[in-house]
């Protein structure tokens, strides 16, 4: 019997895309096995699984009683990430992406960043540290991505971590799955010289992208997740202006204003009152309109 889909669940359309890569290591795997047993798990069923607790963050013992056994769908996640599986399925979703978007399947161009953030009471303090610069407990997480915002490489480390060993491996990821067409590497001033001379060596440009003092709390600025949006000086909510967003990851605050805060303003807020106190109406507004004065010289 047919079960209820999830939201998480794969499409018909997306399944057709991974399919092939999935059968072909279950055909490679039931080779090289003893037994030649294929198995009777849906392996369609076991993605849903992960899907869904990917969303959901529950616990594998938690998962749904309407999918597949959590043993199985930990099993099978736990394979399909020593045999490279779940890396060979990015890499061929993001080079659809990029050809979809009229580029070559490999970047000439990769952004990296890093992000210190806090983790979870009951994480071992072994895999932890103390990030000194922005005073923040937990680990530090560096992604590599290209202009579309996809990831090239993931690396994870101790929030005290200088960010020239995130830099280092993030571009050997990206060496090693770009090949020989990516030619430069932007970073921000958190890199130093180790992350430049690396890149040298396999003959990558990377470049340091300085914030230009002028700009200061206008125009265009970087985030930390290695985009670029345009902040305006203006509250969104008077200029009409959806907030910046950046496909290249997360989104960091915007620094604080020296100067006074802007008023509040929103669809649902009254106009400010005139000076002097004196609460604004539409009665009394009408009555400074010179069809009002004229009424009332009648």
């Amino acid at each position: 019997m047919e079960r209820m889909p999830y939201a998480t669940d794969l499409s018909s359309e997306q399944w057709a895309l991974i399919e092939p890569l999935i059968t072909a290591w279950k055909q490679e795997r039931v080779a090289r096995s003893a037994t030649g047993d294929p198995g009777s798990c849906d392996l369609r069923e076991v993605v849903n699984a992960l899907l869904y607790q990917n969303r959901t963050g529950c616990q594998w013992r938690l998962l749904p009683h309407d999918l597949p056994a959590w043993s199985a769908v930990f099993y099978y996640f736990t394979l399909w990430r020593q045999d490279g599986l779940d890396q060979r399925i990015q890499e061929i979703l993001r080079c659809q992406v990029r050809e979809r978007s009229r580029r070559l399947e490999d970047p000439s161009l990769v952004i990296i960043d890093t992000q210190s953030v806090r983790v979870a009471a009951g994480v071992p303090k072994e895999t932890t540290g103390l990030d000194a610069n922005k005073k923040t407990p937990g680990r530090k997480r560096g992604l590599a991505v290209d202009v579309l915002g996809l990831i090239i490489g993931v690396v994870i480390l101790t929030a005290s971590a200088h960010d020239n060993g995130a830099g280092i491996a993030l571009l050997d990821q990206a060496a090693e799955r770009c090949g020989m067409r990516l030619e430069k590497v932007l970073v921000d001033q958190g890199f130093k010289d180790a992350v430049i001379i690396h890149g040298a060596v396999k003959d990558i440009t990377v470049e340091v992208v300085r914030r230009n003092p002028d700009d200061e709390g206008k125009g265009s600025s970087r985030n930390r997740s290695g985009g670029w949006s345009s902040r305006s000086t203006a509250p969104s909510c008077c200029s009409g202006a959806s907030p910046a967003t950046t496909t290249t990851g997360p989104t960091t605050r915007p620094p604080a204003s020296t100067g006074p805060p802007p008023p509040e303003c929103s669809a649902a807020s009254p106009p400010l009152p005139p000076p002097g106190g004196t609460t604004w109406s539409w009665q009394r507004e009408r009555q400074r309109t010179p069809a009002a004065a004229a009424d009332r010289a009648r």
